[in-house]
């Protein structure tokens, strides 16, 4: 796997964060760099951790489906896309958490494995590809702590909208990485393609 498709991942990967960023970052009033960094640093640790976790699970499972691997990738990638742009579709600015002015690390923390739950699930479909799951998984921490930072101190300038919006761009990339796959693995080209 390219190093600009592991970052179109990264990308994708803290879409839904950022957008839960923007919403935090739009309760707080005035939010400091130092409380937007800690959020963007427990959101990516967080992000970071769940594509190994998935990874692993898919690598126990790969023998017994190393001949439909690219289907799998191909739909996980397909069904978390589509179920991120039905998000953005349907979010009103009243779905956005209402959170409170502070937000303590449990809340942070849950939010931000709420938001992971989809990179796990390209974990596991990344475990029936060659890639380096380290390489990846730090791509989509670092990925999320910035999108994150930068949300919540964006969040009262932006508002619900650019979150919607991200979370669709996002939907939309891997959809578009799964079909790379599958047209890869079909015989179809050389590989994904490179930035």
């Amino acid at each position: 796997m390219s190093l600009g498709s592991i970052l179109l991942i990264g990308f994708a990967m803290s879409t839904d964060a950022f957008a839960a960023a923007v919403g935090k970052g739009a309760a707080m009033r005035r939010p400091h760099f130092l409380q937007a960094l800690r959020a963007g640093v427990i959101f990516g640790t967080i992000e970071a951790l769940t594509p190994v976790i998935g990874w692993a699970l898919g690598l126990a499972a790969a023998a017994y489906v190393s001949a439909w691997d690219h289907w799998i990738a191909f739909v996980l990638l397909g069904l978390l896309g589509a179920r991120m742009i039905h998000a953005g579709l349907r979010k009103t600015p009243e779905d956005d958490d209402a959170t409170p002015a502070r937000h303590g690390f449990w809340n942070l923390a849950a939010t931000g494995f709420a938001t992971s739950i989809d990179a796990m699930a390209v974990g596991v479909g990344l475990a029936f590809l060659d890639v380096n799951i380290v390489v990846v998984a730090t791509v989509i921490g670092i990925c999320t702590l910035v999108m994150v930072t930068t949300g919540i101190m964006l969040g009262r300038v932006l508002g619900a909208l650019a979150g919607k919006r991200a979370e669709i761009i996002g939907g939309l990339i891997l959809i578009g990485i799964g079909a790379a796959i599958l047209y890869e693995h079909l015989g179809g080209g050389g590989g994904l393609p490179t930035l």
